[in-house]
C-alpha cells in the first residue's frame, strides 16, 4: 500500500511567511525556512510554497528563498504562484524545488503543462486547480478564484493528466477555510478517473476530516495551512492518529 501524504503549505510575501484572507491584512508568522525545517522535523511529507509577491523584485527574492529551502530541508518541497512561462518553471527547479505547480497560467496557455513536462518529466508537474460548485457542476476558477475559466473540474483535470501533469492538487472554493472536511465525493471521482496522484486542499479542521479524506476521497495527499501554522493539528499526532485508524503514513 501506498503511505499517504501531510503537505503543509506556506503562503510567501517578500521572502516571509504570511497568513491573511484573499492577500489582505497580511501578517507576518514565520521564516520560510525555519517553518519549513520545523515542519520536516515534526514529519511533513512535503512542502508547498506558493509566492504571492506580484512584482518582479518579489520573484528574485522567492528565487532566493527557494535556494536556501533546498540546501537546509531533507522532504521534496513544491512552488507555486505566478509561474507564467517555462523560463519562470526553469529558474525555479533549477534553484533546487522538486516540482512546480501551476494553475492560471496552465487555463490560459495549456501547452506549458507539455513544455515543463517534456523538459523535466510529468513528476516535476503539479496543475493545481480551484473549482466552486455551482448549480451542481464544478466550475473551474482563474486569478484565486476570481475569474471564470470556462471548464469543467473533471474535464480539465483528465486534460491535464493527458498534457503530462504529474499531480492534480484541487481545492474546493466551496469548502477552503470553512474547517468542516474536505470535498470527498468531487476528490473520490477524480480519483476514479484519474491515473496520476491528487492532492486534497480545503476544509481541513480536524484529525477526523483527514481520515474522511484518505478513507472516502482516495486521494494520496492532504494539503493544509491554518490548522498546522496555528499548532490546531500537530502533524506527528495526526500522524499517529492516522495509524491507530489502519491508514499508512510515513513516520
Amino acid at each position: 500500500m501506498v503511505t499517504k501524504r501531510i503537505i503543509p503549505c506556506l503562503d510567501v510575501f517578500q521572502g516571509k511567511t504570511v497568513k491573511g484572507i484573499n492577500f489582505i491584512n497580511l501578517k507576518e508568522i514565520g521564516n520560510p525556512v525555519e517553518m519549513g525545517q520545523y515542519y520536516s522535523n515534526e514529519g511533513a511529507d512535503e512542502l508547498v510554497y506558493l509566492d504571492i509577491s506580484a512584482t518582479q523584485e518579489g520573484r528574485k527574492t522567492f528565487v532566493s528563498l527557494v535556494k536556501q529551502v533546498a540546501d537546509k530541508l531533507k522532504i521534496p518541497f513544491t512552488v507555486g504562484g505566478g509561474i507564467s512561462t517555462l523560463q519562470d518553471a526553469a529558474i525555479l527547479l533549477d534553484s533546487g524545488a522538486d516540482k512546480v505547480s501551476i494553475n492560471s497560467s496552465a487555463l490560459s496557455n495549456p501547452s506549458i503543462i507539455e513544455k515543463i513536462a517534456s523538459l523535466y518529466g510529468s513528476q516535476f508537474v503539479v496543475v493545481a486547480i480551484d473549482a466552486k460548485l455551482e448549480d451542481g457542476i464544478w466550475r473551474v476558477k482563474s486569478r484565486g478564484g476570481t475569474k471564470e475559466s470556462g471548464y469543467e473540474l473533471f474535464e480539465w483535470a483528465s486534460q491535464a493528466q493527458e498534457r503530462g501533469a504529474g499531480e492534480i492538487l484541487f481545492t474546493s472554493i466551496n469548502h477552503d477555510g470553512t474547517k468542516k472536511g474536505f470535498a470527498l465525493d468531487a476528490l473520490a471521482k477524480l480519483n476514479s478517473i484519474l491515473s496520476i496522484p491528487v492532492i486534497a486542499s480545503g476544509g481541513a479542521g480536524t484529525m477526523e476530516h483527514f481520515k474522511e479524506v484518505f478513507e472516502n476521497g482516495h486521494v494520496s495527499a492532504a494539503l493544509a495551512a491554518s490548522v498546522f501554522h496555528n499548532k490546531e493539528i500537530l502533524i506527528r499526532d495526526l500522524k499517529n492518529y492516522l495509524i491507530s485508524n489502519k491508514i499508512e503514513v510515513r513516520i
